[in-house]
């Protein structure tokens, strides 16, 4: 019998308002250990409140946040060293150099990887020597990121990690984080805008709307059940077409596309049979998901 697969982060009906301003409406989120959870959400809609709240840097308004069990506003010392963080707005000291960073920074971490810093900074292509007020965006973003990375946390938590890194760069990234994460054991969540990069690491994703997780799952089941259909009959469709659990139809004359968001094998036998057409199945990469549900 398998043992239960333990919860790393829970909220539950977490709440955030600054005034009279409700950022996040009762939020719903159990991440398990080993999960890699892409956080997606148009600007404005609530991420990188919510990562704030579950790491206890902002005080939620009501409800629950939990790290490891803990209370994320009053994380214990043990929990807070499980964990690593890169905000979305990196703040260095500027007069030390990369190699001090890191230094003053593994100073704090008995159990810090000197390696795999080193490593990284070669991968990566970092000066240990560059001055942090010298350094690029994208420098001062993979120096966060060694940073984050140097103790190997338990539980790694990214705020737009690749925003400022071109697209070589945002590759070896991924390719670090899967050999930092790849025995299942570390847990992690990351906000990011860049959906093909997220579909290259997560096993999980969650859509921010409207203050609120609308949606959290594994992503191949997600992507096993959103589906484009595209129909062509010999006849006219009505024009008041419905599909149960479509979440878009577009009909012309005697073509239609439906998206619907619970397909299942036998609905296409089921739509031939009724309409007497043509029934092509696609498949949906993220983004497309995202628009699909966002827009709904």
């Amino acid at each position: 019998m398998n043992s239960p697969v333990e919860t790393i982060i829970q909220a539950s009906r977490l709440s955030k308002q600054f005034g009279a301003k409700t950022v996040l409406n009762g939020v719903e989120l159990a991440i398990p250990k080993g999960a890699i959870v892409g956080l997606l959400g148009t600007n404005g809609s609530g991420k990188s409140t919510l990562i704030k709240c579950l790491l206890g840097l902002l005080r939620i308004s009501s409800g629950s946040a939990t790290i490891f069990g803990d209370a994320a506003w009053d994380l214990s010392a043990a929990s807070k060293a499980r964990l690593g963080y890169v905000p979305q707005d990196i703040r260095l000291y500027p007069w030390m150099k990369a190699r001090q960073v890191i230094a003053y920074t593994a100073a704090f971490y008995p159990q810090w990887d000197h390696a795999l810093t080193n490593q990284l900074l070669l991968d990566w292509h970092l000066s240990p020597d560059e001055a942090v007020r010298t350094s690029s965006p994208g420098q001062l973003q993979k120096l966060a990121l060694i940073l984050a990375l140097g103790h190997r946390p338990e539980l790694l938590v990214l705020d737009e990690p690749v925003a400022s890194l071109d697209p070589m760069a945002r590759r070896d990234f991924l390719k670090s984080l899967l050999e930092v994460t790849q025995d299942e054991r570390h847990t992690v969540l990351f906000s990011t805008h860049i959906t093909s990069d997220l579909e290259r690491v997560a096993s999980h994703v969650a859509f921010m709307q409207n203050g609120h997780i609308g949606f959290f799952g594994e992503l191949d089941v997600l992507k096993d059940k959103v589906k484009r259909l595209r129909f062509s009959a010999t006849e006219s469709f009505p024009a008041d077409l419905t599909v149960p659990g479509a979440l878009r139809v577009e009909v012309e004359g005697p073509r239609a596309l439906i998206v619907v968001q619970d397909f299942q094998p036998g609905m296409v036998d089921e739509l031939r049979q009724k309409w007497h057409a043509d029934v092509a199945v696609e498949d949906l990469n993220l983004e497309d998901i995202f628009l699909e549900l966002h827009h709904n």
